[in-house]
């Protein structure tokens, strides 16, 4: 890498500074929080605004906002995004992680679809495949997606009289007991699910948002029971919501971690 420019770098500061608080600053405010001399930050906040990268506040004299061009930006950079090779990098480095199995998925209808997987490295392992389908209310995943749906639509799809198929003896087939379960797993944050996709596998997932704070796919780690207990789960939940968190930031999703 060659050297970095510092006006270039004064310039990304102050645009970083509007991703924070309320999005609008002024030319002092941004001399204090960079500590950068008043005439380079009025220097700097002109050519910026020259270029509509930034753009003074109506009624707010003095302030300023980020501009068309930084929206456009970053619009282009989240078209350009791809779900499954983002999906793929984060999966892949939570995978090295734990040794685990990890998917990302997403919800379609009322099933998932798996679209990335880093296998485990161990001997005794989950085995599947990215683009394989599965009913949603037997897997973390899916769990997790439909518990992140809107009321009215979570209602659409799973109706008072859902016919909720069994894959094993544990899978939840009454449409009351799973929508108990997924308000629990909305209140928490993360989806558990013990055998009831496969009687020799549990999984933990954790929402995966976009940009615009939407949950749009779900992270999951798998683990044969062999190496499955209460303090593994709630390590690998952790985990899970780190990967999320990872990839969400990918997606361009603004959020706590």
């Amino acid at each position: 890498m060659g050297r970095l420019v510092p006006a270039v770098t004064r310039a990304l500061d102050i645009l970083e500074l509007f991703l924070e608080g309320d999005g609008t600053l002024s030319a002092p405010d941004i001399v204090r929080r960079l500590r950068l001399p008043r005439t380079t930050v009025h220097e700097l906040v002109g050519t910026l605004t020259a270029r509509s990268y930034l753009v003074p506040v109506p009624g707010k004299a003095g302030h300023y906002r980020l501009g068309v061009r930084a929206y456009q930006l970053g619009s282009r950079y989240a078209e350009q995004l791809d779900l499954a090779a983002e999906g793929q990098q984060v999966a892949r480095s939570v995978a090295e992680t734990c040794e685990e199995t990890v998917h990302v998925a997403i919800l379609e209808d009322t099933d998932v679809i798996y679209v990335a997987k880093v296998d485990s490295t161990q001997a005794v392992r989950m085995v599947s495949a990215a683009g394989r389908r599965l009913p949603a209310h037997c897997t973390a995943v899916g769990k997790m997606l439909l518990a992140s749906l809107p009321a009215e639509e979570l209602a659409a799809r799973l109706p008072d009289d859902a016919e909720l198929r069994a894959m094993t003896s544990n899978s939840i087939t009454d449409p009351a007991t799973l929508r108990e379960e997924l308000t629990r797993i909305a209140e928490r944050g993360f989806a558990v699910e013990e055998s009831e996709s496969n009687p020799d596998v549990s999984c933990v997932a954790a929402p995966v948002r976009d940009r615009s704070g939407r949950v749009v796919a779900a992270l999951s780690i798998s683990v044969p029971l062999i190496r499955w207990s209460e303090e593994r789960r709630a390590e690998l939940a952790e985990l899970a919501r780190r990967g999320a968190v990872r990839l969400s930031e990918r997606l361009g999703h603004r959020g706590l971690r």
